[in-house]
């Protein structure tokens, strides 16, 4: 169980330098609707869900980041936990251009 994330959490992640071209106008809605499937708008924001996630909004911040707000249901099984992770980690990595490694070392960089 995946009891032990926060339910609701927001980020922001670079993108990476040359990479925006990859999700602008709406590749990043098509980008969303191949991985999770469905995707609506909401203003300038896109809305999905997918596994574990009961919410995943994103917006664009600029050419440089986007912003990912997730609502998590704390209360799956594992492997639908897993599947979720694994998801949202291609999403991170098909939207920004940096792997989970790799955001995992810049994130720790600015703390």
């Amino acid at each position: 169980m995946i009891g032990h994330f926060p339910s609701i959490l927001m980020n922001e992640y670079d993108i990476k330098r040359g990479h925006y071209e990859k999700i602008e106008g709406n590749k990043l809605e098509l980008l969303m609707k191949d991985l999770f499937g469905t995707v609506s708008k909401n203003g300038d924001k896109l809305v999905s869900n997918f596994g574990a996630m009961e919410n995943i909004t994103v917006w664009g911040d600029g050419k440089k980041s986007i912003c990912v707000k997730t609502k998590m249901n704390t209360k799956v099984d594992d492997k639908t936990a897993s599947d979720t992770i694994r998801m949202y980690n291609q999403f991170l990595e098909r939207a920004t251009g940096f792997t989970a490694k790799e955001r995992r070392k810049r994130a720790s960089k600015t703390e």
